[in-house]
Formats: C-alpha cells, sequence, structure tokens
C-alpha cells in the first residue's frame, strides 16, 4: 500500500473512530488510538508502521507540543514549579520499582528488571494534552502541573536512562552535561532570541509569515533538544511557551492548530496502535497484565501522592495521576533500545510493548473520569 492509500486508511478510520468517541462522551483521542489498533497488524492489517508514518507521527507530536506550549501560561506554570518536581520524582521512582520488581519476579536478569523499571518510568503527556485541550482544562492548576512535572519527568528519565546505559559508552558525566547544556540553550533561545525573531516575521510581506517562522523555531529547537540527548518535544515545547507570551499567539495559532489536528495529530495517534500485535501478546500474556496493571497504578499512586504532598486536594491529585499515566513514544523507544541490547527476549519485548500500547489508551480514559 502507497503513502496516499495510507493516509486516507488512517484518516478515515481516525474520523469514522472519533466520531463514534465523541458520540459516547469518551475523548476524542481515544477513537484515534482505537483507528490504529483496527488498522493495524492487531485486527485488520490494512496498514503497518513504516518510515514514511514514522515521520509523520515525530511531527504530530512536536506539533501537538507546541500547541501545548503556546497555549500554557508561563505565570501558571511559574506557580506549579514546585508541585511539578514532586509529580515528577516521585512519579519516577514508584513505577521503576514496580516494573523492576516485576521484571525480577517474571525472570528478568537484575540488568534487565532496572532497564524495565525505567522504561516505565518514562511518561508521554502528549495523549493528556490533547484531553486537557477538549475538556478546557489545560491552563487549570492540575494541567499546568502535568505540562510541568511531564519536562521534568522527560529530563530525569533519559538522565536515568544514561545513567544505565551509558548512551553508547559515553561517559555519564559528558551525558549530563550535554542535556544540561541544550536546556539551558533552549531556555535562553526562548526568552531572549523568539521574541525578537517574531517581531522580525510580523514585518515580512509574506503572507502567513509568523506561522513559518514559528515552524521554523518549532523544528529548530526540537532539532535542539534531539542533538542535545533531550527528546524533541521538550524544544518545541518552550517553543510554543516562548511564542505564547508574544502578542502574536492567536495569530499564530490558529493555522498551525488546523493544519496538526488535520493530518499529523491523528496519524501520531492512530501510529501508537499500529505498533500493537495481539497474537505476539499471548507468548507473554502474565507479564502484559501484570505490566499494564503496573503501569497504570503506579503513576497514579506516584505522580498523585507528589501531587497531594505538594499541597492538592485528593480529587486534584488523582487528576495530576491520571495526566501522568500514558507511557507513548518515549516508553517504547526505551524498550525498543532494550531489545537492541538483548535485555529482552522477542516474547518479553511484545508484551512490553502491548504494555506501553494499553496504558497509553486507558490514559484518556481514566483522566476523563477524574477531571
Amino acid at each position: 500500500m502507497n503513502f496516499i492509500a495510507q493516509l486516507l486508511v488512517i484518516l478515515m478510520f481516525a474520523l469514522i473512530c472519533g466520531s463514534i468517541s465523541a458520540k459516547l462522551n469518551l475523548p476524542l483521542v481515544l477513537g484515534e488510538l482505537l483507528a490504529g489498533l483496527i488498522i493495524g497488524p492487531a485486527f485488520l492489517n490494512l496498514v503497518s508502521t513504516n518510515d514514511f508514518l514514522e515521520v509523520c507521527s515525530e511531527l504530530g507530536v512536536v506539533i501537538l507540543m507546541f500547541l501545548a506550549g503556546l497555549e500554557s501560561k508561563l505565570s501558571s506554570l511559574k506557580k506549579v514549579l514546585k508541585p511539578s518536581v514532586l509529580v515528577a520524582v516521585i512519579g519516577l521512582v514508584i513505577p521503576i520499582i514496580v516494573a523492576g520488581v516485576t521484571g525480577l519476579v517474571f525472570g528478568f536478569s537484575k540488568p534487565a528488571s532496572i532497564f524495565l523499571g525505567v522504561t516505565f518510568a518514562a511518561t508521554s503527556v502528549s495523549i493528556s494534552v490533547e484531553v486537557l485541550k477538549e475538556l478546557n482544562k489545560l491552563q487549570s492548576k492540575e494541567g499546568a502541573t502535568i505540562l510541568g512535572a511531564a519536562v521534568v519527568d522527560d529530563v530525569l528519565a533519559v538522565i536515568t536512562l544514561s545513567f544505565i546505559s551509558n548512551f553508547g559508552g559515553q561517559p555519564f558525566r559528558i551525558t549530563l552535561l550535554k542535556q544540561v547544556g541544550g536546556l539551558t540553550l533552549i531556555l535562553a533561545v526562548s526568552w531572549l532570541i523568539v521574541p525578537l525573531v517574531i517581531d522580525f516575521s510580523a514585518k515580512l510581506p509574506m503572507p502567513n509569515a509568523k506561522s513559518l517562522m514559528a515552524l521554523i523555531i518549532c523544528f529548530g529547537m526540537s532539532y535542539l533538544a534531539e542533538i542535545s540527548g533531550l527528546s524533541a518535544v521538550i524544544g518545541s515545547f518552550f517553543a510554543g511557551l516562548a511564542i505564547g507570551q508574544t502578542k502574536y499567539k492567536k495569530a499564530i495559532f490558529e493555522p498551525i492548530n488546523f493544519s496538526g489536528e488535520l493530518i499529523f495529530i491523528p496519524i501520531f495517534f492512530a501510529s501508537i496502535g499500529l505498533k500493537m500485535n495481539i497474537k505476539e501478546l499471548f507468548a507473554n500474556f502474565g507479564l502484559f497484565i501484570a505490566l499494564t496493571l503496573g503501569g497504570i497504578f503506579s503513576k497514579l499512586l506516584g505522580a498523585g501522592l507528589g501531587a497531594k504532598i505538594a499541597g492538592f486536594n485528593w480529587s486534584s491529585a488523582l487528576m495530576v495521576g491520571a495526566g501522568m499515566v500514558s507511557r507513548g513514544e518515549m516508553a517504547l523507544i526505551i524498550a525498543k533500545l532494550g531489545l537492541k541490547n538483548h535485555l529482552f527476549s522477542i516474547d518479553s519485548y511484545s508484551a512490553i510493548v502491548g504494555a506501553i500500547i494499553v496504558t497509553t489508551i486507558i490514559a484518556p480514559l481514566i483522566l476523563k473520569r477524574t477531571a
């Protein structure tokens, strides 16, 4: 199937499943996730992952987190700095322990069990961002805490991964220096350069110059994050956050949101479902169930406990915990690294990927119930 036919199938099923989700008063993103599950190897096997869809998916998550930054208020994020750190740290430690112990129970070696723990410690809030936008709670205290915790969580997860895997033999202190330096540079660019560049683009005679410049900044800062050893979404989020503090926020948001929601963001959500193969799960079904349940409750408990310690009531703390349940692309990347380094067998890898995807699919349901 060529790429045009793949796009046709993905968008058609995203439309159908998204409409059914909306009709049933379920999160729209759930329909798009299930669309990928239905058309992928798990059921109809009409579409499978490939380089083209991976690129489109990467663009989708980068644009989604850029839009999240664009809609966020810097003042709100500053207010929830302490809760964000507590949510991220406790929400990282408990999943590492739970998944690590699960690995030992199922016969994993100690290094493999630790790696499994780090795999399920990583959070991907791109799913939560879409649900929070749909519920108009992205700018609430809970929404700001989830976004802030996601940034801290991503940095901590990458640093932890660097420590245990040595990232290709590179000394840990060099890896850490690169990441800290990259994050510092991203913050400096956001604060000092982005407002000037956007002001300059507003004076250009070309139509949509501001939106094009915003995308240049978004992709440029995403690339800067990647070469620093961080996730691309860190760069895109701060790019959006910086532009969101300018007077051009609304003019830039509308066209980028329209194009993103029309093509790239649905492809990103559908691509998560495409990675699941039901047949392979039964080779290690017990591990799959244990990791799925542990993955959900460890984040709910860990991140929720962090929010409660920071002063949230139990209802809000549970919402924050629910917003951190989704694992998504970061966990899939770490799991693939574990397979490459022969820490996971093929059977256990299938169970791990299945658990990551199921937690990601269930996350929007839990978040909507707690919001």
